[in-house]
């Protein structure tokens, strides 16, 4: 495996000097379309194995071993005849493969992941010498393969520091430990509307693999997920993550699922478990909005997905759900009515505080996960505030969070008790009569004592002033109306 050692470094090196490379977000996605290939020819070799009868969906010349491989003999492409090949052929091949809906999944990721991939690279020589260094990889080697699994989720890691690309990527500590309190099960069904890079899908499979006992079981796990993403470049990145965790038919779609009538949801478009970091700090077209009644129609999409994952959350189902603080203390029309859904059809039993350096350096808004299930209205929520470990200002992306920082919540969890700390609460439970009746539905509770010390980022602190402001206005808005009915009643 020594020739893992300084893998991307040694990409990056040779990229750095193509003209037609532009910034880490480019770099990274000409490794990933190489990459899909290399992982996608050493699958199709298994498949070929177990099953004489199979046919590539890739016509011969444009499969991996056929025009990639370099076998010493002279006779590989490189220079202008390789960018021809791969410009002119490979690619157009590729973006146009012949799928339908009687397409097996595992073939016809290969037209949907093309559908809007690019070739950067300018340079044939430099090209053939990325190719290279990619073709060295032994996918063949258990060891290897989950070597390289490491190096590639350090990969989607730097997609947070890659400019807007690191929407896709939640820290692997936040989704592990969703998948552990979530707690699945072999045999259900689990669903991430909007997976960007498959974060949560691989938590997910790496709490069900320990139960894997025979062939059913090892079946199961690889059908038990479902994914939808809306941006070309993490929907490559998630497959491509999908297949080297041994899932052979990843059903993940490049799709928006804000485009379609939450209204026309039946049971067979419900999972057991949702698991999830909606977008948020977006703004969706009206014609978005109209795919949801009226009453949850919000121009925000997280506000927006929360009301996807209702609709599609079967009975007796499980979610977990990362919001920003702008949904807890939301006083508009819609967050109003989406929490009111929230409390009265749905068991909203935890709410877990985070400080706000977990998604540095991307952003510093500060998030929470909530925890719900379909199963009966709310009685009572708890709420926890994780606090920042001890020796930590603030999470970076040189000592980012780990999962061992959630084990004071994970250790409070099956024993909950309320925990006040200088006369500010930590961990509290309300019942939903309070949270309706005594705070309108405000979720803002055992918050942090002291401001941040860490500076917003002028974006981050934008956004969190037009939530601050829409809130007042919102609640400026209420009183003014309850003083003008009294006044209305007294001149009656």
């Amino acid at each position: 495996m020594s020739n893992l050692t300084g893998f991307v470094k040694r990409l990056r090196d040779i990229m750095r000097n193509d003209a037609g490379i532009n910034g880490d977000a480019q770099r990274i996605e000409q490794i990933t379309w190489l990459l899909f290939l290399k992982v996608y020819d050493a699958k199709e070799q298994d498949w070929e194995f177990d099953d004489s009868d199979y046919k590539s969906i890739i016509p011969e010349n444009c499969r991996w071993a056929n025009w990639a491989v370099d076998d010493k003999s002279g006779k590989a492409m490189t220079g202008d005849t390789l960018l021809n090949f791969v410009n002119n052929t490979l690619f157009p091949t590729l973006k146009k493969l012949p799928v339908d809906k009687d397409t097996p999944i595992k073939k016809a990721i290969v037209q949907t992941t093309f559908a809007d991939a690019n070739n950067y690279m300018k340079d044939g020589v430099q090209l053939r010498q990325l190719i290279n260094i990619i073709d060295e990889l032994d996918l063949s080697d258990y060891d290897e393969i989950h070597a390289f699994g490491e190096i590639y989720e350090n990969i989607l890691k730097e997609l947070q520091s890659a400019g807007s690309a690191g929407e896709f990527y939640t820290p692997r500590a936040v989704t592990d430990f969703m998948a552990k309190m979530i707690k699945p099960q072999i045999g259900e069904q689990m669903a991430d509307f909007a997976c960007g890079t498959g974060g949560f899908l691989t938590s997910w499979l790496k709490e069900l693999q320990p139960q894997i006992k025979n062939t059913a079981d090892r079946e199961a796990f690889g059908t038990s997920i479902y994914g939808i993403e809306k941006k070309q470049f993490p929907y490559m990145l998630c497959i491509t993550n999908l297949l080297l965790h041994d899932v052979d038919t990843p059903r993940v779609y490049h799709d928006n699922s804000l485009l379609h009538k939450v209204l026309n949801y039946t049971d067979d478009d419900c999972f057991d478990v949702v698991l999830m970091n909606p977008p948020y700090g977006g703004s969706e077209k009206s014609e978005v909005k109209s795919n949801f009644p009226a009453d949850l129609a919000s121009s925000e999409t997280a506000d927006l997905f929360m009301s996807v994952i209702m609709y599609r959350l079967k009975q007796n189902g499980r979610a977990a759900v990362i919001l920003p603080d702008g949904f807890l203390f939301g006083t508009d029309n819609a967050k109003i009515n989406i929490k009111k859904k929230l409390l009265t059809e749905f068991n909203l039993h935890t709410v877990i505080r985070m400080p706000g350096s977990v998604f540095a350096p991307y952003t510093s808004i500060t998030t929470n996960i909530l925890f719900f299930d379909n199963t009966n209205p709310t009685e009572e929520t708890w709420f926890y505030r994780l606090d920042m470990p001890k020796g930590y200002k603030h999470f970076s992306k040189t000592k980012p969070m780990k999962l061992e920082h959630f084990t004071p919540v994970m250790d409070w969890w099956n024993n909950r008790t309320e925990i006040n700390i200088d006369g500010f609460d930590k961990a509290k439970k309300y019942t939903a009569k309070q949270l309706i009746e005594d705070f309108n539905y405000n979720l803002d509770l055992c918050g942090y004592p002291h401001e941040e010390e860490e500076i917003l980022d002028p974006m981050d602190l934008i956004q969190r002033y037009q939530e601050e402001r829409a809130a007042l206005n919102t609640e400026i808005d209420c009183v003014l109306a309850d003083i003008t009915k009294l006044l209305r009643g007294e001149n009656q």
